[in-house]
């Protein structure tokens, strides 16, 4: 698959048939955010894989989310393990850890997942629940499953601004 059609094929998904993800999936899907590139290779990156049914009521409880899913990956980074900036000190660990969710969003797509990036919980309350450990800082938490027959983009999905929008050439 080309990879422009790959990113414009995926899209948040909210409903899941509720077929369970194989091992083998799961580990090509987490492959893909070990294959990430992170500031100077420092991997600070730390995953949590929830697919037993006690984990992923507690993910719903975080989020306040009653959806049934198969699989959530919660994607953290250790900020002792991260690249600092020397000009002001900015640990690269949430870049990379976006980077590393991005990853397997995209490997998730081609493998016939879908998945959504959820934005709404509590950083706090997520360490707490799963006893996250210290210089653990959560970032991104990717819900992952087979898309429901009839799920969708949504309309909004689909509108594009125009690059001249979001993008500028510099010429000196």
């Amino acid at each position: 698959m080309e990879f422009l059609d790959l990113a414009a094929r995926r899209f948040s998904t909210l409903h899941y048939t509720g077929e369970p993800i194989s091992q083998e999936v799961l580990e090509q899907v987490l492959r893909a955010g070990q294959l990430a590139p992170t500031a100077c290779n420092f991997q600070p990156q730390r995953i949590w894989v929830f697919t037993e049914p006690e984990a992923r009521k507690k993910i719903q409880e975080v989020t306040h989310s009653s959806l049934p899913f198969p699989a959530a990956l919660l994607v953290c980074y250790d900020e002792t393990a991260c690249w600092r900036r020397p000009t002001d000190g900015k640990l690269s660990g949430e870049i990379d850890a976006s980077i590393v969710a991005t990853h397997m969003m995209l490997a998730a797509t081609d493998l016939g997942l879908g998945s959504i990036w959820v934005m709404s919980w509590d950083p706090e309350q997520m360490c707490r629940t799963f006893e996250l450990p210290e210089h653990t800082v959560p970032v991104a938490l990717l819900i992952l499953g087979y898309p429901a027959p009839d799920e969708r983009p949504r309309p909004t999905h689909l509108s594009r601004k125009e690059l001249a929008e979001t993008v500028r050439f510099e010429t000196a």
